[in-house]
């Protein structure tokens, strides 16, 4: 694939954040570009509403002047030809926190995740905060089911870890035993790591670090610093 893609820890909309999503919106074709926010993952405890919302003010806020929010929460809503339709034709697709486990199952062989392909393949740029990062490797670590289970599948090999200066990091040693020949990607609260689908390399923006617990070892990156993937 062509595309980008952004995985953020957490925190999402506010403070730090703003200079990874900067970068989104600029590799996605600028002010101009479509931007479509899909509210999935905060479905569950009917958050996606006001999470969508603020999403929305934010983009514009960084001057995104095309931002959207379809009511993509669920699986019938994710096979809806109009909302697909939007999608395929968007610069930046961003996914938000929540429930992983829900937002993987919403979207996995849908026509909404087959038109995020395509437009990822295009060239737009994919993001994902929290659960809408975890979703996008091979596997992932569900906190409500406690266990890993499969995810969509467009890292693979890798796993994420949200929230890595809180909670995340704890997750480590589970995940090591379940996925011992696995990349985890640790990723602090308030940061993003972008990366080039083609070139495989990620850069790092933010207030926090990524940590990369690879099977031979732990490196840990700060803003600035490029990692290979």
């Amino acid at each position: 694939m062509r595309g980008h893609l952004l995985l953020q820890g957490g925190a999402e909309f506010q403070g730090e954040m703003r200079r990874s999503d900067l970068k989104a919106l600029e590799l996605s074709g600028g002010a101009d570009a479509a931007v479509v926010i899909v509210p999935a993952a905060a479905a569950p405890d009917n958050n996606h509403g006001r999470a969508g919302r603020d999403g929305e003010r934010w983009f514009r806020a960084l001057g995104a002047a095309h931002v959207s929010v379809p009511g993509l929460i669920d699986r019938p809503s994710a096979n809806d030809a109009a909302t697909a339709a939007q999608l395929r034709d968007s610069k930046l697709i961003y996914l938000l926190g929540g429930f992983p486990g829900h937002l993987a199952r919403t979207l996995a062989g849908t026509a909404a995740w087959t038109a995020i392909e395509t437009a990822l393949d295009r060239g737009a740029v994919l993001a994902g905060s929290s659960a809408g990062a975890m979703v996008l490797c091979d596997h992932f670590y569900d906190p409500v089911e406690r266990r890993v289970v499969d995810g969509l599948g467009l890292l693979p090999g890798a796993c994420v870890l949200p929230h890595h200066d809180t909670f995340g990091r704890h997750w480590v040693d589970c995940l090591r035993r379940s996925l011992p020949r696995h990349t985890l990607i640790g990723i602090d609260e308030s940061t993003g790591a972008i990366g080039d689908l083609e070139r495989r390399k990620w850069s790092v923006y933010g207030g926090g670090a990524v940590t990369l617990y690879r099977p031979d070892g732990q490196e840990t990156f700060p803003e600035g610093i490029s990692f290979m993937l």
